[in-house]
């Protein structure tokens, strides 16, 4: 039996407007490196617990060079880290040490309060390294913002793997498509990486109330429209939709979950339901109260001077 809703998957009729809304992402840089960040948009807060989605690359670092985000703090989320081609090497403040490499998930759940570098191992910077990959951030429940910190690795091989229609889909975290992955979540989402070969159709899952795609590669079309690559398409909650790769086939990102309960406030790499929390975790850098990086304690980027704002993206160096 298929994995997919039927063995002949097609496209259902779709209703006008079933795409919300098409969020262009911003050039951004972190460590030295150019990214796109697509969450949070202006029009767009959040898709289930997403509150933050950055494209890193595809680029490549000069012999000599790396990625340098140096350490910084998060409080009232988890960060996830999923690259399709170099690698990053982690360091936390609860003492993990941890290469990512592609296909695998890094998890980290900052809660109370967490500090972290991202790197270009040392040993790899005596030649060009590319590194293209997906940063996002998940919202925690307001019941869980602050949790323990708390670090997970997941290789490739532990993530649910389907190849099937020419669909191959990988399961990043969450549960869809009668899938569940290994990777422990704080609210009901869903997080897959899906290769589309031309012509292949994937339904989007309907037990998820708020549903997006970020096209990497390729185009996928949805009833009569077509969409490039470098755009999230947030689609309309309810609608039983499918997207159907162009000619030359296509690469996405799906994602979204439950909606969030209420709003959040963002500032710098701090996200909370509570502004006074915020004004705490900005004090506790400045003080040195959140721990040190293992192996990275002597650098770590300044709090930036600028307001609190909601609904709107972080603001200073170093996302991530």
């Amino acid at each position: 039996m298929s994995w997919l809703p039927s063995e002949d998957p097609e496209c259902p009729p779709v209703i006008p407007g079933a795409v919300e809304l098409q969020l262009l992402p911003r050039a951004h840089d972190i460590g030295n490196f150019e990214v796109r960040r697509a969450l949070p948009a202006r029009e767009r807060q959040m898709i289930g617990p997403f509150i933050f989605f950055d494209q890193i690359g595809p680029g490549e670092f000069l012999t000599g060079t790396g990625l340098d985000v140096r350490p910084h703090p998060h409080i009232g989320l988890s960060t996830v880290t999923y690259l399709f081609d170099g690698s990053i090497m982690h360091r936390d403040s609860v003492g993990s040490r941890q290469s990512i490499l592609p296909g695998d998930v890094n998890w980290m759940t900052a809660g109370s309060g967490i500090a972290h570098s991202e790197r270009t191992d040392q040993a790899l910077r005596g030649h060009r390294n590319p590194l293209y990959g997906i940063q996002s951030w998940v919202a925690l429940p307001k019941d869980k913002e602050e949790v323990a910190p708390s670090f997970v690795h997941h290789e490739a091989t532990s993530l649910p793997l389907v190849r099937d229609q020419g669909v191959t889909l990988r399961l990043i975290a969450g549960e869809a498509w009668g899938l569940k992955a290994p990777v422990e979540v704080s609210s009901p989402l869903f997080y897959a990486d899906v290769l589309l070969s031309p012509g292949a159709v994937i339904p989007l899952p309907e037990q998820h109330e708020e549903r997006g795609a970020y096209l990497l590669e390729g185009d996928v079309t949805l009833a009569d429209d077509r969409f490039e690559p470098g755009r999230m398409l947030v689609f309309r909650a309810g609608d039983k939709l499918a997207l159907k790769a162009g000619p030359k086939g296509a690469r996405l990102l799906m994602l979204g979950g439950a909606v969030m309960d209420g709003p959040r406030h963002i500032f710098w790499n701090f996200v909370s339901s509570s502004r006074e929390r915020l004004e705490q975790a900005k004090a506790d850098w400045k003080a040195g109260r959140f721990g040190k990086v293992a192996d990275d304690e002597k650098d770590f980027i300044p709090l930036p001077e600028q307001k609190v704002r909601a609904a709107t993206r972080p603001e200073g160096e170093g996302a991530g």
